[in-house]
């Protein structure tokens, strides 16, 4: 499709070139006009005019295409939220009726894979919301929030120990991708904590902080880590996408984010909220 265009953009621009100069030729040698500014007026409309047709063959197929994704993405998600929905229901149903404790761990490990599939759905759903300029800014209790996350984080990661530390903590901000945020944060921590499984969450006077005792990141590493796929340890599971996508909403919340971090001792992520 964009291969085409190219060709076709191509095109009518050598066509396009090609006839200003013809018609400069027959103003300037034929019919002789040496007003220079009836040139210059004469110029500027046909240049005005190629503009028109070249923004419109550039545009309007790209505006299309994207249109026709956006569609896509919310017809796959209206689709996806039904298979969860229904998994969600049956396991709540037949966890009821297991009484072998093998039988509620697996039963356990499912729920909770579905509920990742669920946070998936719900990110990929922000993200459209997102792009529609249709978020959602409310009053948020940041303690609550960040409590509720690390309960449905802890599920996921049971051999993990979360200390908390919050303080009553109000801000106004968009909870969904807040939300996601955390949740990111967390479980980089989670993933980088190699030997000691513990995670220390603080949240201080409109700050919180993240601190794992993992494997940390040096001085050089830590300016690469926002650059999209890029992750300092290859073996970890994941795309590389996570942190990139923390830095772009915390520059659009007016969210302070910055990184402490050491070789072998841990990583603290600090984010600075602006007070009410």
């Amino acid at each position: 499709m964009f291969h085409n265009l190219r060709i076709i953009i191509f095109v009518y621009y050598v066509v396009t070139a090609i006839a200003i100069m013809t018609i400069l030729y027959y103003f300037v040698a034929v019919i002789k006009i040496e007003n220079i500014f009836i040139l210059i007026f004469i110029l500027s409309l046909l240049i005005t005019f190629a503009g028109i047709i070249i923004s419109k063959l550039s545009i309007d197929p790209l505006f299309e295409h994207l249109t026709n994704l956006q569609n896509l993405s919310k017809e796959t998600l209206h689709e996806l939220n039904l298979p969860i929905s229904t998994i969600m229901t049956n396991i709540h149903m037949l966890k009821k009726n297991l009484s072998s404790e093998k039988d509620l761990k697996r039963a356990t490990r499912i729920e909770s894979a579905c509920e990742m599939l669920q946070q998936r759905y719900n990110e990929l759903d922000y993200m459209i919301k997102l792009q529609s300029s249709n978020v959602n800014y409310e009053t948020i209790d940041l303690d609550k929030l960040i409590e509720s996350r690390v309960e449905f984080l802890n599920r996921i990661y049971p051999h993990m120990e979360f200390t908390l530390d919050l303080i009553e903590t109000q801000i106004k901000n968009d909870k969904v991708g807040l939300s996601k945020v955390v949740d990111n944060l967390i479980d980089n921590a989670v993933k980088y904590s190699l030997n000691i499984h513990k995670i220390d969450i603080q949240l201080q006077g409109f700050t919180l902080y993240i601190k794992d005792y993992g494997c940390g990141i040096d001085d050089v590493e830590l300016l690469k880590i926002f650059d999209n796929y890029y992750q300092c340890n290859q073996n970890m599971k994941g795309f590389g996408i996570g942190l990139g996508m923390v830095k772009r909403f915390c520059d659009a919340n007016a969210i302070s984010l910055k990184f402490r971090s050491k070789p072998n001792i841990g990583t603290t992520v600090i984010l600075k909220f602006k007070e009410n």
